[in-house]
């Protein structure tokens, strides 16, 4: 699957957990966080298209929903799951 095509499944994925999503430009990585009542993630713009995938995976992997299909999980899986920061950032 093409990059941008795994960035779309991983962007409509966290609009459906019911997150909203930002693209902001700043010096960090991105994450999820709550801004009074409602959930938001916030991913940096200039990030490379792997750092978003990266980052929206990070989010999803940490929120761990049941349900998750296949596709997504395959794409969060094979990322998360072999990173070399992966105890560093989700411990």
């Amino acid at each position: 699957m093409k990059k941008t095509a795994q960035l779309s499944l991983l962007e409509s994925t966290i609009k459906e957990l019911g997150f909203s999503l930002r693209y902001e430009k700043g010096n960090f990585l991105g994450g999820d966080c709550r801004l009074r009542d409602d959930k938001v993630v916030v991913v940096n713009k200039f990030l490379p298209l792997e750092g978003k995938i990266y980052t929206l995976a990070l989010v999803i992997s940490k929120i761990n929903p049941p349900g998750l299909a296949p596709g997504i999980a395959k794409i969060v899986d094979g990322l998360i799951g072999t990173s070399l920061f992966n105890q560093d950032l989700r411990g």
